[in-house]
This record gives C-alpha cells, sequence and structure tokens, in this order.
C-alpha cells in the first residue's frame, strides 16, 4: 500500500509542477485554478468524507462480523445512501458556486471570482466521483484488498498531467482571460482524472465478486443510528472545514501567488503522511474497530502506540528535512517556466513552517483512529473543534501581526499549534477510556527519535556549510545538489545514530523494506 501511494504522490508531485509550469507559479490564473479545484474537496468532505474512518469503516467491519451474508447488502443499501445524499449535494453546489468561492477567497479580483465560478461548476461533480471512489475503497478494504484504492490517485494525476502538458503545449494563456478552448481543456480534463480513478476502484471492486447494486429504498442499515453518530461528525468536519477556509482566506490577503504557495506546501508536506501515515492507518482501523467490538481493549492500545512509534521514526527526519531545506526544495520543484520566483521563496518558507506540524499531525490523526474504532464521533468531534478554534485564531493572530506577503508562512505555525492541542487532548481521553496508552514506551522512543534526529541535522549542516562556498543555494543547480548532500548527509547520521540508540521501530521497517540487511 505505501508503495501504492508513494508512487501516486510521486505523480501526483509532477501534476503539480506541471501545472505550476503551465499555468504559472505565481499567476492569477494558477490561484484561481487551484480554489476552484479545492472546493469539491471541502464539500465531499463536509458531507461524507469525514465519515468515511470515522463511521463507515467501522459499521461495515460490525456488519460484516455479524451478518449472515457478511455484510453485503448492507453495504448495497449504504452505497445506494451516499449516491443519492451526494447527487443531491453536487446539484447543490453548483448553483450555490459563488457563494462558495466569496466564502474562501474573499481577496479575488472581478476577474478571478468569475472565471472560479465557472471553474467549480465543471469541477463540482467531482463530488458524487470522489464519494463513490470512498465507499468502493471502504468495502474494498473490509473485504482485505487495499491495492486499487491506493493505485486509483495515480490514473487521476496521470490524466490531468497530460492536461497540463497539452496546455503548455497549445501555448495556453497565463491570465485569467481564457479562450473556450483552453477552458474546457482545463476543467473538463481535470474532472475527467477523478471520473478515472472512480472508474477503476469501482471496477476492481466488482471484480473482488461484490455485487454492485442500488437500492431505491437505501433504509434497513440503521440510518437514525448512523445520523446520531453523523451529526457528531458532520460537527468535526465543519471545524475542519472553517479552519481550512480561515486558512485559504489569510493566504489570499497575501497577494498573487499566496494561495498557491499555501496549497502546493501543504500538498508537498502531505505527501509523507499519506505515504506512511495513511497507509498504516488504513490498515490498521478494519482491525482495531474488531478489537473495539470484542472489548479488546489491550490490544487497541498496542496498536495504536506501535502506529504512531513507527510513523514517527519516519516523520520526524522528514520534518526536519522541511524546516531544514524547504526553500531548496521548493527551487528545485517549482522555480522554472513562468513560475514566479518571489512565490518559489514564499513557498519554500511555508513549508519550513509545516516542517513543525508534520509529527504533532500525525500522531493526532493516529490516534483520532482509537476514538472511531470505540465509534466515539462525540468526542473526537468536539476535539476536532478545538483544535479548529487554536488553527483559526493562529491563522488570525498571523494577518494581524505578519506583513501581507508573509502571512502565509504563519499558517503551518498555526497548523502545528492546533495539532499539538489535538494530540494531547486525544491522548489525555483515551487514556481514561483505555486505561493506559502506553506512555513510557511512547516517550522512549519519542526521546531517542529526537536525539537520532539531532544527530541528523549536524550532519546536514555540515555538508551544507561544506558546499556553501562553491555552490549558490539559491540557484536551481546549488540548491539541489546542495539538497542531495544535506539529504544524503542527515539520512546516514540519522540511521548510524538510531542503530547506536537501538531504535527497533527503525529497524522493524528497514527489515520490511530490505529483508537481506543484517547491519542492525
Amino acid at each position: 500500500m505505501a508503495i501504492a501511494t508513494l508512487a501516486s504522490r510521486i505523480a501526483g508531485f509532477v501534476r503539480i509542477v506541471v501545472l505550476a509550469a503551465a499555468l504559472g507559479l505565481g499567476t492569477r490564473l494558477l490561484d484561481t485554478y487551484n480554489v476552484a479545484n479545492t472546493l469539491p474537496n471541502q464539500v465531499y468532505e463536509l458531507i461524507v468524507g469525514g465519515t468515511m474512518a470515522s463511521i463507515v469503516v467501522p459499521l461495515l467491519t460490525r456488519a460484516a462480523l455479524s451478518e449472515d451474508d457478511g455484510g453485503v447488502l448492507y453495504a448495497q443499501r449504504l452505497l445506494s445512501l451516499i449516491v443519492y445524499v451526494l447527487g443531491v449535494m453536487t446539484a447543490v453546489a453548483i448553483v450555490a458556486a459563488p457563494l462558495l468561492i466569496d466564502l474562501y477567497a474573499p481577496g479575488f479580483t472581478p476577474e478571478q471570482r468569475d472565471l472560479a465560478i465557472v471553474f467549480s461548476r465543471y469541477f463540482f461533480p467531482q463530488i458524487l466521483f470522489y464519494g463513490l471512489s470512498a465507499t468502493a475503497a471502504a468495502i474494498l478494504n473490509i473485504r482485505g484488498l487495499f491495492g486499487a484504492p491506493a493505485w486509483a490517485p495515480l490514473v487521476n494525476s496521470v490524466i490531468v498531467i497530460a492536461v497540463g502538458l497539452t496546455y503548455a503545449a497549445i501555448g495556453g494563456s497565463t491570465t485569467t482571460t481564457l479562450s473556450t478552448d483552453h477552458l474546457l481543456l482545463l476543467s473538463v480534463g481535470t474532472t475527467a482524472g477523478v471520473f478515472a480513478q472512480m472508474t477503476l476502484v469501482v471496477w476492481a471492486l466488482r471484480r473482488s465478486g461484490f455485487p454492485i447494486r442500488l437500492h431505491l429504498d437505501p433504509r434497513g442499515i440503521g440510518i437514525r443510528r448512523i445520523g446520531k453518530l453523523g451529526l457528531w461528525v458532520l460537527l468535526g468536519v465543519v471545524a475542519q472545514q472553517i479552519l481550512v477556509a480561515a486558512a485559504t482566506r489569510a493566504a489570499s490577503w497575501s497577494g498573487a501567488g499566496g494561495i498557491t504557495a499555501f496549497q502546493n506546501a501543504n500538498a508537498i508536506y502531505h505527501v509523507p503522511f499519506a505515504v506512511v501515515a495513511v497507509s498504516i492507518m488504513t490498515a490498521m482501523l478494519p482491525r482495531l474497530s474488531q478489537y473495539a467490538a470484542r472489548e479488546e481493549h489491550n490490544r487497541v492500545v498496542t496498536g495504536l502506540s506501535r502506529a504512531i512509534r513507527t510513523a514517527l521514526v519516519v516523520m520526524a527526519p522528514i520534518a526536519a528535512a522541511f524546516l531544514l531545506l524547504g526553500p531548496q526544495i521548493a527551487i528545485v520543484l517549482f522555480d522554472h517556466g513562468n513560475s514566479s520566483s518571489a512565490t518559489v521563496r514564499v513557498l519554500g518558507l511555508v513549508l519550513a513552517a509545516y516542517g513543525l506540524a508534520l509529527v504533532p499531525f500525525t500522531s493526532y490523526m493516529i490516534l483520532q483512529r482509537g476514538l472511531y474504532a470505540l465509534q466515539d464521533t462525540r468526542t473526537a468531534a468536539v476535539i476536532t473543534a478545538v483544535v479548529a478554534a487554536v488553527g483559526v485564531a493562529g491563522c488570525a493572530i498571523a494577518g494581524w501581526l505578519l506583513p501581507s506577503e508573509h502571512i502565509v508562512i504563519g499558517i503551518p505555525v498555526a497548523y502545528a499549534a492546533a495539532y499539538f492541542t489535538g494530540l494531547n487532548l486525544t491522548a489525555i481521553v483515551l487514556r481514561r477510556r483505555l486505561g493506559y496508552i502506553d506512555g513510557k514506551r511512547l516517550i522512549r522512543t519519542h526521546l531517542r527519535v529526537g536525539v537520532a534526529v539531532g544527530a541528523a541535522v549536524a550532519c546536514a549542516v555540515l555538508a551544507s556549510w561544506a558546499l556553501r562556498p562553491v555552490l549558490d543555494p539559491a540557484a536551481w543547480t546549488g540548491a539541489l545538489l546542495t539538497g542531495l548532500a544535506a539529504g544524503l548527509a542527515g539520512a546516514i547520521g540519522y540511521l548510524a545514530a538510531g542503530r547506536l540508540l537501538r531504535l527497533a521501530e527503525l529497524r522493524h521497517l528497514l527489515h520490511a523494506a530490505l529483508p537481506g540487511i543484517r547491519t542492525w
């Protein structure tokens, strides 16, 4: 799953780079495209996305364990309900497009606003496609099949990459004044990628032997119970979307390129999380739900502790790399084509600031799965609301204290404070619910990883310092070579320190990735 996710994320990276080069990083066109293309994801998350991990997977797991047909009829009816709800919401979103654009991007010019409304109406059918894809993926996961959902985003990215390359090849404009052909290429082509992603997952579900059938009457799945649980999930998702809206609004006041710098840095930041943490959480949740259903709380604790420690040994050095090499990463990825050098510089600083948020965000999201497995959606929602409140306050403080061009840099710092708060609150709640959370082992692992990361940073800094007299880290070649040298030195330092400190989690990961390794 991690390999498939890595391939999909690499393709997603290439997609971001291609679109930045074709539409122009720092241009109002790319900001407009990005906001409009983000809206379907936000609406989908608001209506259904948040319930997938918190409600749908645990309910499907319990139905598979308790019903004679292995939960097939239950899954069919649940799929039907989601299709009907998202179909209606897609139509509502298309009508409400102007209101949504004004909510997320008040800093747009009139030309940007008009183009964003047109883009978003082409993009909103993605809401239904995302819902079908996610539900089919959840059913596959319950049946022990994880491959197709992990590979499907790769298809989406490949199609959008082709769209971006075609747009550049035919001399597409970098202004908000687009011809009809250019508009259709970007809008229809982008939505076609999501449709292809959905098609692959649904095809895999059908091939698995699951009979895909929509029921006109989806009752019989405990809609009232889903609604009761879903109300709290909705509160949590609304809180998350308020934070996203506040961050996007703050970025829009940073001027041209602000939204793109924020969203592209956010996309880079999510790559290691998706490859490592999401893979762990996706495989872990059905098992945790089974343990919780049997009231085997000690096994729930063991699973959560192992997941956090495993993710930590990967995420901590990556977070340090963001902090140290954020500007160089941004230059290598985006300083070419129609990109603005000033926007690339800001993007690098935003990415560096995201290094503060990576570890607390990952641990917080893993611990939230413990609450979902226990079906305690109310507590999860309340904690999410607190996280959102801290994040929104942080974005407001950034907008108040920082110069307009630097507001976007304060957003990831606000995120870091918010997720650190959520992590501690979730740990306190789970400790009370489960009796313990393996705290001594978690603290011991965090201390050892901290020392190892310190050694890695020292090695990386020395490598960068040694190259400074002969390389300009602000130039593309200098940034590439400096990043490679610092990254290699840091990795060697981290592995050496991990071996001396006997980091068992790192050893297990190395053995899994390289079965023949015997150096540990």
